[in-house]
């Protein structure tokens, strides 16, 4: 608030210039608020008046009128305001009328503005306790977000085939551009990642199975493992957490830039210009990482069994793995990494259309991206265990 000055004449400028200050006449009929100074908040105005300085002692009457004297009023800001406001609340409480015909009019305008008593604090609502209402509620979330996600595939399918016919709004640009992310970029996390789980494993292995004098059988672990399992998974959620929560960051932010909302008012098909190349370069990127990730955990087990094994040579563990592994099990765990891919392509370019407009949420949409790609991964390997168990591959 910007400072104001009254006009005043010269004799009144000693008490205009001195500090903040207020005192209460009691007449017979009225009492009046005298308040002096440079009421800045700079200068240590008061912002409230103390509880009981309008008492019955200063207001004998109830028909009393509490006026305000600024006569010896200097520079005042929005301190003052506040100050009056209470004194108004005070008044009302002793059964006071409060004159504002002598405040500048700055004060009274600022009055008009605000409420004529304070807001109550608001209540907590207290939810009943309804384990059917709670319950069904959260089953009719997951079939809203189900069937959300459900549309938002067929769409993305539609697109993917008229991008193939030529007739799609997805660029070439784009799709390089998502490829790159999602692939040759992502290979140091990768090899890192997937090198040190085969470590684990053949270090793991070699304990175990030295007891039993089959160290060679640590190569048989380690393949198996590898790539039936750990490296489809631990690619899957690498990807999850760097790629799939950079989707839904950038989705996010475009909605928040108002960036999706000119796609569609152009008539731009969001799926196919935004979605579809997220999720191609995804399905065409994971099997790929799937496949370098079970060479590096292939690796990573050779390193440390050869180290810590002295009957293990190094040929003799690659011909170990190559009678362990055969295509089949290559040819489940690549299906796996592309329905991976779809569903952490899919899931997390949801979360970045659902989010908020505000910067909070863009981090909110990535970190739940985030989690529900790395739980839907696991949860889908299972899924994909028990298929095989039924149909025993």
């Amino acid at each position: 608030m910007t400072d104001h000055e009254p006009n005043s004449s010269p004799a009144d400028h000693s008490s205009a210039d001195s500090p903040p200050e207020w005192t209460v006449k009691s007449e017979a009929n009225d009492t009046t608020l005298v308040v002096r100074g440079r009421w800045t908040i700079d200068d240590g105005a008061t912002l409230s008046i103390p509880a009981g300085a309008l008492t019955p002692s200063h207001a004998a009457a109830a028909t009393q009128t509490l006026h305000v004297d600024v006569s010896g009023l200097g520079q005042w800001d929005s301190s003052l305001v506040s100050f009056l406001w209470t004194v108004k609340q005070a008044a009302a409480k002793a059964n006071m009328a409060f004159d504002l015909a002598q405040l500048p009019d700055g004060v009274q305008r600022l009055f008009a503005l605000l409420p004529a008593e304070p807001e109550p604090p608001a209540k907590h609502q207290q939810r009943p306790f309804a384990p059917l209402q709670t319950t069904g509620i959260i089953a009719l979330d997951t079939l809203q977000e189900v069937g959300a996600l459900t549309e938002l595939g067929a769409e993305t399918a539609r697109g993917s085939i008229k991008a193939l016919s030529g007739h799609g709004g997805m660029r070439l640009r784009d799709l390089f551009v998502n490829i790159f992310d999602a692939g040759p970029s992502a290979l140091l996390i990768v090899s890192v990642v997937n090198f040190l789980i085969g470590a684990i494993l053949a270090f793991v292995g070699a304990v175990q199975l030295r007891k039993f004098s089959a160290d060679m059988y640590v190569a048989n672990l380690v393949g198996i493992a590898c790539v039936r399992e750990l490296s489809a998974v631990m690619t899957a959620i690498i990807m999850a957490g760097r790629t799939g929560g950079a989707y839904a960051a950038r989705i996010a932010t475009m909605l928040g830039n108002e960036e999706i909302d000119a796609l569609r008012v152009f008539g731009i098909p969001v799926s196919s210009y935004i979605l579809l190349p997220s999720i191609l370069s995804l399905m065409l990127m994971m099997p790929l990482l799937y496949l370098y990730g079970c060479g590096m955990s292939i690796i990573g087990g050779y390193v440390v069994a050869t180290g810590m094994l002295p009957d293990v040579t190094g040929a003799g563990y690659l011909n170990q793995t190559l009678g362990a592994i055969d295509l089949h099990q290559f040819e489940f765990g690549f299906a796996k990494s592309i329905v991976f891919a779809i569903m952490i392509g899919l899931t997390s370019c949801q979360i970045g259309l659902s989010a908020g407009r505000s910067a909070a949420d863009v981090g909110t949409a990535a970190t739940r991206a985030v989690v529900v790609g790395i739980v839907g991964v696991i949860a889908l390997d299972a899924v994909f265990a028990v298929i095989a168990n039924i149909l025993d591959i």
